[in-house]
């Protein structure tokens, strides 16, 4: 897992940071790389300040990732180049509007999945929209010979959502964050805090028997000072970082990285650690009761301008 700056509200800078840190991971022989929430351009700390901001909303707009765009070719080139799996958060534009999105691009480049997060949280809802029925495919096979999936951030919290994800068999789980601190110990939420944001992507580790891959980022002082966060509820010092692995049984595999320190986390994914913790439990097999409790999905995408087609004369 990369756990980096960003190049905040620099769409060019970051995905030349996507592009250059797969190379640097391939050099410790890794297959797979996931990144943070919103990575490209930078997660845009400023909404917990002030809800609006037309000059930082208008560059971070520009700055976001268009999925068919060269920027985003360029990163999969790069995947390719190094034969490594890549998992990216985003901001995606979409026409200008924005959404929270993953993508999961595998080892030959091919872009094998992009998604949206299903419900923006709280002040996120201020720039981003909603995702549709297609975001809820979200883990799909990989060149690894593994399942790989994602979600982002709280929607580490949402039941069904989290169920959706179960049901398709991931092996390893892209857990992608912004920054976190430590809690403080006051009025705000422990749930946004580092120890809230780990114990959700630890409990879906147990929840999964997946090996989750808890992706967070750092915001530094230049990023503060950009977006004048200072006196924000959060991201208002720098640090927030704390990118682990979890292990199918719920431990920790990693050690943690100092708050503010720029790195690459490792680990060695020893696969048949799932298939024991499965043999145990299993919530979408031996240890569910489709008889009495299931889960009903609508997967399509749905358009705002839907085509109607006459009924042929007779």
């Amino acid at each position: 897992m990369d756990m980096r700056l960003p190049a905040v509200l620099r769409a060019r800078s970051a995905w030349e940071a996507g592009k250059f840190r797969p190379a640097a991971a391939t050099s410790n022989k890794a297959k797979l790389v996931t990144f943070p929430e919103a990575f490209v351009p930078g997660y845009p700390a400023w909404i917990w300040t002030r809800p609006v901001d037309p000059v930082l909303s208008t560059q971070y707009i520009k700055n976001s990732l268009v999925v068919s765009s060269p920027e985003m070719r360029t990163i999969q080139s790069c995947a390719a180049s190094h034969g490594i799996v890549v998992s990216l958060g985003f901001s995606e534009n979409d026409h200008n509007s924005l959404y929270i999105a993953q993508a999961i691009i595998d080892s030959d480049g091919k872009l094998l999945m992009k998604r949206r997060k299903i419900k923006a949280t709280h002040m996120e809802r201020t720039i981003f929209g909603d995702a549709s029925g297609s975001s809820l495919l979200n883990v799909v096979d990989t060149g690894l010979g593994r399942r790989v999936g994602a979600l982002a951030c709280w929607e580490h919290a949402q039941p069904l959502l989290k169920y959706n994800t179960l049901q398709q068999r991931e092996d390893i789980h892209c857990a992608a964050w912004p920054p976190i601190v430590t809690h403080q110990g006051g009025p705000d939420l422990w749930s946004l805090s580092l120890e809230g944001c780990r114990t959700l992507s630890q409990a879906y580790a147990i929840e999964s028997q997946a090996f989750v891959l808890h992706s967070t980022t750092i915001i530094g002082q230049k990023g503060i000072d950009r977006m004048s966060t200072s006196a924000g509820l959060l991201m208002s010092t720098p640090g927030g970082g704390a990118s682990t692995v979890f292990g199918p049984d719920g431990r920790q595999l990693t050690e943690l990285l100092g708050p503010e320190e720029e790195g690459i986390v490792y680990a060695d994914l020893q696969m048949d650690q799932a298939i024991f913790a499965r043999s145990f439990l299993d919530v979408c097999g031996h240890y569910s009761r489709p008889d009495l409790m299931w889960l009903g999905v609508d997967t399509r995408e749905r358009e705002v301008r839907v085509e109607k087609v006459a009924p042929e004369a007779e």
